[in-house]
């Protein structure tokens, strides 16, 4: 549960640094790109892949995939966001537990006994209680299609790095270089687009918040990788606890430091959380 933690604590120090980056009117384009380059560089820094196992004619297909979709996935966000909503983006991205779930079920043939059943049960209900907000109904089409993108698009790259992790063939830091590389080359493409065509202006303030979210992106990354390495034979424990922990984390430094109101749904919603993460845990120890 180590690695568990790790992640947890880079990827909502990620989201505070999104945060920040509104209040501060950082280009998150430029640093999502940049973000990647550092990416890049504490690959070969801390792993020093093997690059005599790189091939390009036969990366598997998880890898192409990924490098397209973690850098699209930040768009979808600030599309859903600006045409949906903060608060309707964040249930959309945290609902994509469902997708994680049913792939750990379906596709990696977990069993789930009675304390996992029950935990996911009460994950589900901490969801939608902890992002439970009063809001104005959507009336845009695209908004709609916004929310599906980020759902989908979480849910799938949760999915992809489990394969990722269970590629025995090519050790999983090399992957992770490998996915690095082409995430970087995909938004570098896309923020020179933007360049030429929208005389967008590169600034080297970018270029340094880009470095610090690279750093905890990088470690969000690997110790969630470790996580499924780890828990092999768990993929549910790791998909439900991040998500579980992340709620958790990111609602406690909202209140505490971004002084954000909670109602008491979103309290019970929090509550129900950490029910779930201890349930699950459980699971690991006792099968019922």
């Amino acid at each position: 549960m180590t690695y568990l933690f790790l992640s947890i604590l880079c990827s909502v120090t990620v989201g505070v640094l999104f945060k920040l980056a509104r209040r501060y009117q950082i280009n998150l384009t430029q640093a999502i790109t940049w973000n990647y380059f550092f990416a890049i560089l504490l690959s070969l820094i801390c792993f020093k892949p093997d690059f005599n196992q790189i091939d390009l004619n036969s990366f598997p297909k998880a890898y192409w995939a990924l490098g397209f979709l973690l850098p699209c996935i930040f768009v979808f966000l600030g599309l859903s966001v600006r045409n949906a909503g903060l608060a309707r983006t964040d249930i959309a991205q945290r609902l994509s537990l469902f997708i994680s779930l049913s792939a750990a079920y379906y596709l990696f043939n977990e069993h789930f006994d009675r304390y996992k059943e029950v935990g996911v049960v009460f994950g589900f209900a901490a969801i939608i209680f902890t992002m439970y907000r009063k809001s104005d109904r959507i009336s845009s089409k695209k908004s709609w299609l916004y929310l599906l993108l980020v759902f989908l698009g979480f849910g799938v790259v949760d999915v992809l790095f489990k394969m990722v992790s269970q590629n025995t063939a090519v050790p999983y830091t090399t992957s992770l270089f490998i996915i690095y590389c082409i995430a970087f080359l995909i938004s570098l493409i896309y923020l020179i687009y933007l360049v030429i065509s929208k005389k967008t202006k590169l600034q080297l303030v970018n270029f340094f918040c880009g470095c610090i979210l690279g750093i905890f992106n990088f470690g969000n990354i690997l110790f969630y990788l470790n996580a499924h390495r780890e828990m092999s034979e768990n993929p549910s424990t790791v998909f439900a606890a991040m998500n579980m922990g992340v709620i958790i984390a990111g609602s406690l430094i909202g209140i505490f430091v971004f002084r954000e109101r909670l109602s008491k749904w979103n309290y019970i919603g929090l509550l129900l959380a950490l029910v779930s993460i201890i349930l699950i845990t459980l699971s690991k120890v006792y099968a019922v």
